[in-house]
């Protein structure tokens, strides 16, 4: 079991390789977005009214909370998130997605699906994908935030 549990780490490690090598670059030129800032882009956009506590987005991202707030500062320099206080808690701060930063989310995913379509094509059935993507789900489903 252990050297088939490996086999399939290691295939996914290099499958998410192969995956992002194909979908940064078309995300980064056409809407100027990392693939990592767009993952935080679309939590936030799945987010009831559009925002989460720094905490709770750090933990769907499974990254620090300091990664949160590096990710964060370009965007907001970029018009696309904004910060608020909690009004009843001064040590809770949430980020926001601004109409710019939706508007944005919805262009890069129809750039995604394109690219998602094209890494999929000539190789995988739709029953394929559609098996794969249940699969994931099992995987990630213990996950808050899993991106649907």
């Amino acid at each position: 079991m252990s050297d088939t549990s490996l086999a399939a780490i290691l295939r996914l490690l290099r499958a998410q390789s192969f995956v992002e090598a194909r979908i940064d670059p078309g995300l980064g030129a056409v809407h100027g977005l990392a693939l990592r800032e767009f993952m935080f882009l679309v939590q936030l956009d799945q987010a009831p009214a559009n925002r989460l506590r720094r905490v709770d987005l750090a933990a769907r991202l499974n990254v620090s909370q300091s990664t949160v707030t590096r990710l964060a500062l370009p965007l907001e320099k970029l018009g696309f998130v904004k910060r608020e206080a909690d009004p009843r808690d001064a040590r809770v701060g949430y980020v926001v997605l601004t109409k710019a930063g939706r508007q944005r989310v919805a262009e890069a995913r129809a750039t995604l699906e394109r690219s998602a379509a094209g890494i999929f094509r000539d190789r995988w059935s739709d029953k394929d994908i559609a098996t794969l993507a249940s699969l994931l789900g099992r995987f990630t489903a213990a996950l808050p935030g899993d991106v649907t």
